[in-house]
């Protein structure tokens, strides 16, 4: 894409802005992403230089509405990027899969449609059992997936704007 056909706009790579969508189900296992993602921004900025992003949480009754917000954030041009956080399980009923695609697709389709990076956090354990056992493990995993989702984001933005520099 050429800077002239290009709908994306300076200020917003430039942006200093993201945005998190996170889904309320299983919230307190979700929260977490939250948390590493913060950190790992923080890391970032202390040790790499990288420019420090203040993060806007926004809250989803579940993943299925994650994609309609963040097009609407993608649209507001304030953010730089926005990742969508959610944990798709399979509460008994075989919807959980077509769910958590739905969910992905549509995010990307944001990212294409408005040309701002959404990210997916959006998780679909194969097997989610509501023990002791799976709640601590995936507490702790989220945080990692958090901490991936801003290493990918700030890896990504970087890039964007190099590629903008160049042109």
């Amino acid at each position: 894409m050429n800077q002239s056909t290009s709908r994306i706009s300076d200020e917003t790579l430039r942006a200093t802005r993201v945005a998190l969508v996170k889904a309320r189900w299983h919230g307190e296992i979700v929260d977490q992403c939250q948390v590493g993602f913060e950190q790992e921004l923080a890391r970032a900025a202390a040790e790499d230089g990288t420019p420090s992003y203040q993060v806007d949480v926004f809250e989803a009754p579940g993943a299925f509405e994650i994609p309609l917000l963040a097009r609407d954030l993608a649209r507001s041009g304030r953010y730089a990027a926005i990742v969508g956080a959610a944990f798709v399980v399979n509460g008994g009923i075989y919807r959980h899969e077509f769910v958590a695609d739905t969910v992905v697709g549509a995010l990307m389709q944001v990212q294409m449609d408005c040309d701002v990076p959404v990210l997916s956090a959006v998780l679909t354990p194969h097997n989610y059992h509501d023990c002791e056992e799976h709640r601590r493990f995936f507490f702790d995993h989220f945080k990692v997936k958090g901490a991936e989702a801003a290493k990918a984001c700030l890896a990504l933005l970087e890039t964007r704007l190099a590629i903008r520099q160049a042109a």
